[in-house]
């Protein structure tokens, strides 16, 4: 699908309250638009609670239920019972989280939902902090980053959570980016078709969080593509398939590039360049991106 050819119906409409250059709603114009408006959104407490605007006004034109921080999978399951009890199993349901609420205070009601084989999407999109709250760090959160609880750079790697959720084996799971919007709605259309559960995470660099300019939001999502810091796959019933660039990289078919080349134009990892260069900490970035490689190339070539 060209952008070209995508639905001209917007479900994401003025008066948004997201900051310029948000990524978040560069996602859900597409999710709207893949996914149309027989559409229910349970939304947790993340950036997304406050870009829907305050009430009485709202920038999505479908429903949404706003629930507590943890309790997204669990919230959409309810919503999806009840709709089936209704005769309206066409509805997709969606749970619609950050990383915080992913990786780490959700993931016990999302490993619920998925282990029931609820019939729901649940799209994670990540931008590697608790970005609403202050820029915290997540369990998403990059080696070295700088955020307001790791101000010296975060000592420990982000989770998998693609492996977590693959060892669920689920029908379908994926890892989009906002910066390839058709990969992104092919993915999105693919898994509506598809009963039972379903995890999207989507790549969603953050201005404000990551210290750099609003207008190369999507220049960074590209960078993290062609560094190897984020992967485009799908697994369709435990068969995995990678996209892209991703898929060129992981057949070495081309090189990824330096991944000094993107952290090196975000805020939070200019610690590791000045006042001089931390050699030894960004070569355990890259080393350690070397390594989730290879242990893709030894688990899908």
């Amino acid at each position: 699908m060209a952008i070209k050819n995508l639905p001209v119906e917007e479900c994401m409409i003025p008066g948004s309250a997201a900051c310029p250059g948000c990524p978040a709603t560069m996602a859900l114009r597409i999710v709207f638009k893949a996914l149309g408006k027989n559409t229910v959104m349970v939304v947790p407490a993340c950036c997304t609670a406050v870009i829907e605007s305050l009430y009485p006004n709202t920038s999505f034109d479908v429903p949404v239920m706003n629930i507590a921080f943890e309790a997204a999978a669990a919230g959409a399951s309810g919503v999806e019972a009840a709709l089936r009890q209704q005769g309206k199993g066409d509805t997709t349901v969606v749970a619609w989280a950050g990383d915080g609420g992913t990786y780490d205070i959700g993931i016990q009601a999302l490993s619920g939902a998925l282990e029931r084989r609820t019939n729901f999407i649940y799209i994670c999109y990540n931008n590697q902090i608790y970005s609403n709250t202050g820029i915290q760090r997540s369990g998403a959160t990059p080696y070295g980053a700088w955020t307001t609880t790791t101000v010296g750079g975060k000592t420990e790697f982000r989770k998998e959570m693609g492996e977590i959720i693959q060892a669920h084996h689920i029908p379908y799971a994926a890892q989009a980016c906002v910066s390839y919007p058709e990969d992104l709605y092919n993915k999105l259309k693919k898994a509506k078709d598809i009963k039972g559960p379903k995890y999207i995470e989507i790549m969603a660099p953050c201005p404000p969080g990551w210290r750099f300019g609003m207008e190369k939001t999507v220049d960074m999502g590209i960078m993290a593509v062609e560094t190897g810091a984020w992967a485009l796959y799908e697994c369709e019933n435990d068969v995995v398939t990678f996209n892209g660039k991703s898929k060129l990289i992981l057949e070495e078919k081309i090189q990824r590039k330096s991944i000094e080349e993107w952290i090196k134009q975000q805020g939070r990892f200019s610690h590791l360049f000045k006042p001089k260069k931390d050699v030894k900490r960004i070569k355990t970035i890259e080393d350690h991106t070397d390594q989730i490689w290879e242990r893709y190339r030894k688990k899908y070539l």
